[in-house]
């Protein structure tokens, strides 16, 4: 059965007809600013050829996959630190020991509420104050693991609270201890059931690493920037760079739908 019908009454024919009809009447618009937009690149030389000749050429091909390189490093730096981290943050606000939940509750508080542009800021113009400097990369990936670590413990939490306490009394029955039962029984069920949302997780921890450019770091959309304003093409390089940030999702979205199909678990847009 679809979740949605869980939540939904399912919709009548009046209901069916208004919903096409609304689809109908944003395709046509989205159309139509589609259209606006190519005419008035046109109108102002941005489809010229001459703007995209540069992008056949082997450096600047280089230069942009290079930056690609970058961004993918960080995303996959990031996310392995960051989820070991939120998983074990939802274990310790899991736990029985009241100062450890009110410590991991506090930390999930502070760095869910607080924008990741002002922890990089904090990286990069607060700490070398107090004498604590860290190079370039972790100015960014640090941030990083910090906010999504946040969000993703309390995925992990969700998870594993939405199973059948029984698992976990079961473990218990068989003398496993709290991080036992959680380790080898709980959390592998849980992380099942979460995979898409964990793999929609990665795609904003990708966007996260855009922000590169607040502390010099050559990401993508970094070098689309330094590469736009030096050959004074800053929107087909822009296009380019989105281009290649669309790839990079439709690839995880791929994977997400191909450990849907592994886990059994319903498939999720994401």
């Amino acid at each position: 059965m679809n979740d949605d019908s869980q939540l939904f009454d399912p919709p009548g024919p009046r209901g069916r007809r208004r919903i096409r009809n609304a689809t109908a009447v944003s395709v046509l618009v989205l159309a139509a600013l589609l259209a606006l937009a190519l005419r008035q690149f046109a109108a102002h030389g941005q489809l010229a050829p001459a703007q995209w000749q540069m992008f056949t050429q082997w450096p600047i091909i280089r230069f942009l996959l290079d930056g690609v390189e970058q961004t993918l490093l960080v995303t996959g730096v990031a996310a392995g630190l960051a989820l070991p981290l939120g998983a074990l943050i939802a274990l310790v606000r899991l736990s029985r020991n009241r100062p450890a939940r009110a410590l991991a509750r506090a930390y999930v508080e502070l760095f869910r509420s607080v924008p990741l542009l002002l922890l990089l800021y904090v990286f990069l113009f607060g700490l070398p104050r107090a004498g604590l400097t860290f190079p370039v990369f972790w100015q960014l990936v640090i941030p990083i693991v910090l906010g999504n670590a946040a969000v993703l413990s309390e995925i992990f939490r969700a998870g594993v609270l939405a199973l059948d306490r029984g698992q976990s009394e079961a473990a218990y029955s068989l003398g496993m201890t709290y991080w036992q039962a959680m380790t080898w029984v709980v959390v592998p069920q849980a992380v099942r059931r979460l995979v898409p949302t964990l793999v929609s997780q990665l795609v904003r921890l990708l966007k996260d690493s855009t922000l590169g450019y607040v502390v010099s770091y050559l990401e993508l959309l970094h070098k689309a920037q330094v590469l736009g304003e030096y050959y004074h093409s800053v929107l087909p390089t822009y296009l380019v760079a989105a281009a290649c940030f669309v790839l990079i999702n439709t690839a995880l979205s791929g994977l997400a739908g191909w450990l849907e199909r592994r886990t059994g678990q319903p498939a999720q847009g994401s």
